[in-house]
């Protein structure tokens, strides 16, 4: 029982190092968290293992260094954690796109556990048709709710992230 709350309380940190990491823009310490084959699914991407997802998060806080100094804010909350489960809420807001549109997100994110205490699934959940609508101007307002949108924009982010990976290995 005294070892359950250990573990318990060793990943419940590790959610709460996963978001101190992101809010800090520092992907490196966000993909140490990640088992070797971890897997990661929301709404734009679709990742499998710890480089991928990695440097999906190496990508996403480079950018937000570079070009969201002044508009940049994460708030995390909710976390719990209930045997090799996890959850917890965060919001997010960045500068989007050539445009530099501002966008705030609202996520609310599931995890399972490897025993080793490395984050093993990570499922992120928001709203796609609002963050479109955000991120993306009026195309994004009249289209973002229609599955071609989703895919239009999975696959760029694929793109984007697969020329990252290439570049910054």
């Amino acid at each position: 029982m005294l070892e359950d709350a250990g573990l318990a309380a060793a990943r419940l940190h590790a959610l709460q190092r996963l978001y101190a990491a992101f809010e800090r823009r520092d992907g490196e310490a966000m993909q140490a968290l990640y088992a070797p084959q971890a897997t990661f699914d929301d709404p734009v991407f679709s990742l499998h293992g710890a480089h991928e997802i990695g440097g999906m998060w190496r990508m996403l806080c480079r950018s937000a260094r570079k070009r969201s100094r002044d508009e940049w804010s994460l708030k995390a909350s909710d976390f719990h954690v209930d045997g090799l489960n996890g959850r917890a809420h965060w919001e997010v807001s960045y500068l989007y796109g050539t445009a530099d549109r501002l966008v705030h997100n609202v996520v609310d994110a599931a995890f399972e556990f490897a025993p080793d205490g490395l984050i093993l699934r990570h499922v992120d959940q928001f709203d796609f048709r609002a963050w479109a609508a955000q991120a993306l101007g009026w195309p994004g307002r009249v289209f973002g709710g229609l599955p071609p949108m989703q895919r239009f924009v999975r696959k760029q982010a694929a793109d984007k992230l697969a020329r990252f990976l290439a570049s910054h290995l």
